[in-house]
């Protein structure tokens, strides 16, 4: 058997579109290990335009932090709209499968030190997740923001590989493949909804 795997119609080359997922879900799972132990905390993270890196900040006391040190190597996992297909979907016969879109990331860790610049990570961060209709602006002379700083480890990573894995039944037919689109667009609406639902009852 000398099938390749991943699959290649599920990979993706189109960095535009994994950078799209990333900024579209940006609560990544940051993944490191050290000495065969492995660490993993999922926070936000953004992606810098300008500097083309990733850009987040961690809780000091977070064990994960010794992990951190310049120039180690770390994994971030992003994950996009997921489902399952049931073969009731398509037009023709099929065996039951789930779809996702998920990105990682790899790269080299740098430490921001320098409590000016952790501030600024923080207040790149606040505006972007904010979005275009922002209505909260976070100061640099926010006091808060001041008391923070010395309990964050802010970093970025500077990218050394993307992998995107987009599994959108696109070894079915065209009709098909709209199909579980559909499917997945609709799923993943509806099970968001009843799960909050019911995690606040």
């Amino acid at each position: 058997m000398n099938q390749k795997y991943p699959p290649p119609h599920h990979q993706i080359e189109d960095i535009e579109k994994m950078i799209s997922l990333v900024k579209h879900y940006p609560l990544g799972m940051l993944v490191s290990a050290k000495n065969g132990t492995p660490y993993v905390t999922h926070i936000p993270i953004i992606y810098n335009e300008e500097s083309k890196r990733l850009v987040a900040h961690i809780d000091k006391y977070n064990p994960q932090v010794e992990t951190l040190v310049d120039g180690a190597e770390v994994t971030v996992v992003f994950k996009g709209p997921d489902t399952y297909i049931s073969p009731s979907v398509y037009s023709t016969t099929q065996l039951p499968t789930w779809n996702y879109l998920i990105v990682h990331v790899t790269g080299i860790i740098t430490r921001i030190n320098d409590p000016e610049a952790a501030k600024d990570t923080m207040i790149a961060m606040t505006e972007f997740l904010e979005g275009k209709d922002q209505k909260f602006v976070l100061e640099k002379d926010n006091p808060r923001m001041e008391a923070a700083v010395p309990y964050i480890q802010a970093f970025d990573i500077t990218i050394t590989h993307w992998e995107g894995k987009f599994k959108l039944s696109q070894d079915k037919n065209k009709r098909d493949q709209a199909l579980a689109k559909q499917a997945l667009i609709e799923k993943s609406r509806d099970q968001a909804l009843d799960f909050i639902e019911d995690m606040y009852s």
